[in-house]
């Protein structure tokens, strides 16, 4: 089996560790088989990819897109090292406000799928960090949103000890009470 597929504290969001084949050369994985993820209970269909880079610092989040345009999402950090965290935002959900995070690198090579109905941030931790990740919708500027990163009803543990690179729009975002765009 190419994949290892790991629910987390919150079930809906998978770790998925690829077998990686190294040798003398350098290394090998499969990064996505469709096939595999079906089989473990990840059917989203992916429509776009993102690729970002990142200094030391960067706090990039905590972003989500409305309904219809929700996207899913395949995250791996390619270069570098990153804590990559997953908010759910479902108001029905008995996991509602909960986070779960996990550190994505380059020396481990894990990805993080993170369902629709779920914001999204990650804190950079190396010097710079590359992330590619899939999307299961194509962003949307008309559904584009996201929630304040240091929301205290959250409390996501960014585990920083110095205030974060923000862009201005991440300076701003809304409280997740304030949102209703998941009922």
């Amino acid at each position: 089996m190419p994949f290892e597929f790991k629910k987390l504290k919150i079930k809906d969001v998978i770790l998925v560790i690829p077998k990686v084949f190294e040798d003398e050369r350098g290394f090998f994985l499969e990064g996505y088989k469709k096939s595999e993820f079906i089989k473990n209970g990840i059917n989203a269909e992916f429509n776009q990819d993102n690729h970002s880079k990142s200094v030391k610092g960067v706090l990039r989040g905590l972003h989500y897109q409305a309904p219809p345009m929700g996207q899913a999402k395949l995250v791996r950090c390619i270069q570098g090292e990153i804590m990559d965290v997953a908010v759910d935002i479902r108001h029905s959900s008995p996991t509602f406000g909960q986070w779960v995070s996990e550190i994505l690198s380059s020396e481990n090579k894990h990805m993080l799928f993170i369902p629709e109905g779920f914001a999204h941030g990650f804190i950079v931790l190396s010097d710079t960090a590359e992330i590619h990740y899939k999307a299961s919708n194509e962003y949307s500027k008309e559904h584009d949103r996201g929630i304040l990163w240091n929301d205290s009803d959250i409390n996501v543990d960014w585990n920083i000890d110095y205030p974060p690179i923000l862009s201005e729009k991440d300076k701003i975002q809304p409280l997740l009470k304030n949102i209703k765009d998941y009922l």
